[in-house]
């Protein structure tokens, strides 16, 4: 029986790969993308820009907003591992 199993799951083989392959992309992004140094990083680099006069301060309040959120769901994920 496990001969004809695995002789009949070989196919769905390189889609299971694909899908695990997908998985770790996917977590590895997220893990940068949450990262609280490289958040921290952007919001020095918003205010850089915002001293140097390439940002309005609406738009400096809209991305600082935005990257604060990242930060909070950044300590959220880490109390949940």
């Amino acid at each position: 029986m496990g001969l004809i199993t695995a002789f009949l799951d070989l196919p769905l083989k390189p889609a299971r790969a694909t899908v695990w392959v997908a998985e770790r992309l996917k977590e590895a992004a997220e893990a940068e993308y949450y990262d609280p140094a490289v958040v921290r990083n952007e919001l020095a680099k918003v205010e850089d820009a915002h001293a140097a006069g390439e940002l309005t301060d609406e738009q400096r309040d809209d991305l600082q907003r935005a990257l604060l959120d990242r930060l909070v769901e950044a300590q959220n994920r880490t109390e949940e591992t």
